[in-house]
């Protein structure tokens, strides 16, 4: 027993045990370190994975199937000039006969059958190319682009049906079935056919909705954080707010949809599907997101801010308005496109006050019946034709890129505005 005392009295065990405990709580920070970096490899992974198989997926949504024929117009539209500027241009070149002499181009061009390859308004898009530039009129023969049918297009890409196959594989040998950049899908609506919809018009609800949601979620909020931050009292009826504003953070977005149903849809029933409704319904859920964040970027002002305001004579709301609010606005403004970026991809509250109808055209105002890019993409991954499936990913770039932006301006104003104590 005393040789044992002896021994573990030894400097030079003592040393030894101790390099013996160092080196293993080096091995566990190692290993605690190694782990945390895997941990992020593998969801940079995860994330890198998503966004290639979006954005591959996506490049075949931004292509349509187009078929190359050559309409000769000189001398074959006989159509007033002066009518190509009016709203109603395009009903001209159609009574002048305009479907008429693309049908017989196609039919030249691509086979006796050729006009019925062609989408019922692959005229339109050569008549907005006349209205933009009346000059063509007097071309002898002009080159075009138009889309295909949704039957030749499916038949193209290997899954449309089989009649239509060996028409396909000889059009697209011979160059004139081709697959090409679309770049008005960024500028159309929703349509029935995959070779004919764009996302302008969820893409403009969306905006439209996002800024009803801001102008009543964004002053709403703030004030609400600076006057339980600076001006309420520590009582139960503080607490009791200050939980319910936590507690309504966490509630499921579809219980802000029955509640819009429920209330601003009984208010305004002729508004239903509109981004005014949906504003101020998604307005209600972002709200408890920027009062919390509000708040914590006013607490983490240092209170010798206030206390040198108020010594030099500053009344308590000019120390706030003047001095705490600018100072805390990065903080607020980064919880807050954070808290928007949530909105633009919420769905089901959106759902539930009408925002899937089918909208043929962008809403012109607040008021008008709309999508959104979420819905849009929702009721688009629910049809059959594998168009839209391709559409769809493309829509999936579009959201993304729009919330990559929200986030790359909150980090924009953070590290442009935020001070250091």
């Amino acid at each position: 027993m005393t040789e044992a005392l002896m021994q573990t009295a030894d400097p030079s065990v003592r040393l030894q045990r101790m390099n013996a405990r160092l080196a293993a709580r080096r091995r566990t920070d190692r290993l605690f370190g190694l782990a945390g970096l895997a941990a992020v490899a593998f969801s940079a992974l995860i994330l890198a994975y998503l966004l290639v198989s979006m954005s591959a997926s996506g490049i075949a949504g931004f292509q349509r199937s187009e078929l190359r024929i050559t309409v000769p117009l000189a001398g074959r539209l006989q159509v007033d000039r002066t009518l190509l500027a009016r709203p109603n241009a395009a009903s001209a070149l159609e009574d002048a006969g305009l479907p008429r002499l693309v049908e017989d181009a196609a039919a030249r061009d691509l086979g006796p059958d050729g006009g019925a390859l062609l989408s019922d308004d692959a005229w339109r898009e050569i008549a907005a190319r006349i209205v933009a530039d009346p000059a063509l009129l007097d071309a002898r023969a002009l080159a075009v682009s138009v889309p295909a049918t949704d039957a030749l297009a499916a038949a193209g890409r290997g899954d449309g049906a089989s009649k239509l196959r060996p028409v396909a594989q000889r059009l697209m040998r011979e160059g004139k079935l081709v697959r090409a950049f679309d770049w008005r899908f960024l500028t159309r609506s929703d349509a029935t056919s995959p070779q004919a919809v764009g996302i302008w018009g969820a893409l403009k609800g969306s905006i439209f909705t996002m800024l009803v949601t801001l102008v009543l979620a964004f002053p709403v909020g703030v004030l609400s954080a600076l006057y339980l931050e600076e001006y309420a009292p520590r009582n139960r009826w503080t607490d009791l707010i200050e939980i319910s504003i936590n507690n309504l953070a966490a509630v499921p977005s579809i219980i802000f949809g029955l509640l819009g149903l429920a209330v601003f849809l009984a208010a305004f029933p002729n508004f239903r599907s509109a981004p005014l409704i949906g504003g101020m319904t998604l307005a209600l859920m972002t709200m408890p997101v920027i009062v919390i964040s509000a708040r914590n970027a006013i607490k983490a002002v240092p209170p010798s801010i206030r206390d040198a305001a108020l010594a030099m004579g500053a009344s308590p709301v000019q120390v706030v308005f003047h001095h705490v609010l600018p100072l805390a606005l990065p903080g607020i403004m980064t919880g807050t496109i954070i808290g928007m970026a949530r909105a633009l991809g919420e769905t089901a509250p959106l759902l539930m006050i009408g925002m899937r109808a089918f909208v043929a055209s962008p809403p012109s105002n607040l008021t008008s019946p709309s999508s959104v890019l979420p819905v849009q993409i929702f009721l688009w991954s629910d049809e059959i034709n594998r168009g839209f499936v391709e559409r769809t990913s493309a829509a999936i770039v579009v959201l993304l890129i729009f919330l990559l932006l929200m986030n790359g301006l909150a980090i924009t104003v953070r590290n442009r505005f935020e001070k250091r104590w």
